[in-house]
């Protein structure tokens, strides 16, 4: 598929996810929409990429909703459709094995930030503000807000920000651990990049097995979290990549994962 409001472009395992709307601050569009949902089927059966960083072109990440575009068609069942898509796809992003980078360059709002919340890890710019501002158009936020947030901000200020809908700067967003660091705006990709460098130099298996287990220690109770973990344990035991880390360990020398 030619995507015409994202671009996607891999770099050997490194996969780059930009949404591509200048013109409407990256907004999500049906068209949007529809390519993120392609885009993210293809990731869960690409053994290549190892991990995706997601931003935005222009001055914005995201500004969430085309809310033009809605207001040109005012179709409640159509609206509804929509937002059924973005949902299961964010969640699938969630879940992909890749880890995910946000690399938020500027305005992320709404469903702009619902994507940054569904990636692994975010490093904002320094210019970045971000919020959950659905409440003043009578909606709420759909694509995982009212979860996510709570989960990592906590219910307090996860209600704050959605409840008057007002934005927080970078560094509010970094003392409330909805980002994990703050770049300066022209180190912002370069940062994100080395992260993604240093993912790529670990076991790809264990990435995904770390990753998933704590999104399920996410959605469930401790006991059956600790049962996944073991799980997940147990399978690494019998791998290559268990075996390399061992043999390098013990003879000094640096690794060499094969994700096997």
């Amino acid at each position: 598929m030619t995507y015409q409001t994202i671009k996607f472009e891999t770099e050997g395992p490194l996969g780059v996810l930009t949404l591509n709307r200048q013109e409407r601050l990256n907004a999500i569009s049906r068209e949007v929409t529809q390519e993120l949902q392609d885009l993210v089927t293809r990731l869960e059966t690409d053994d290549e990429v190892r991990v995706l960083i997601v931003t935005g072109s222009g001055r914005a990440f995201c500004a969430g909703a085309d809310i033009k575009e809605r207001a040109e068609n005012l179709d409640d069942l159509s609206l509804a459709r929509t937002s059924a898509v973005i949902s299961p796809t964010f969640r699938r992003l969630e879940r992909l094995n890749q880890v995910s980078i946000a690399a938020v360059n500027g305005v992320a709002a709404g469903g702009g930030l619902e994507l940054a919340m569904a990636c692994d890890l975010r490093i904002a710019s320094s210019e970045a503000r971000v919020a959950l501002p659905e409440l003043t158009l009578g909606i709420l936020p759909g694509a995982g807000g009212t979860q996510r947030l709570p989960r990592l901000i906590g219910p307090a200020r996860a209600k704050e920000m959605m409840l008057f809908g007002s934005f927080i700067d970078a560094q509010t967003a970094l003392e409330w651990g909805l980002v994990n660091a703050v770049s300066s705006p022209g180190g912002l990709m370069a940062d994100a990049r080395a992260w993604a460098a240093r993912l790529l130099e670990l076991p790809p298996l264990s990435l995904a097995s770390i990753k998933n287990a704590v999104n399920v220690a996410m959605d469930v109770d401790l006991d059956t979290g600790i049962q996944y973990e073991q799980r997940c344990s147990a399978m690494l035991a019998l791998t290559e990549d268990r075996r390399e880390g061992h043999t390098a360990f013990v003879e000094k020398r640096p690794p060499v994962f094969v994700g096997r």
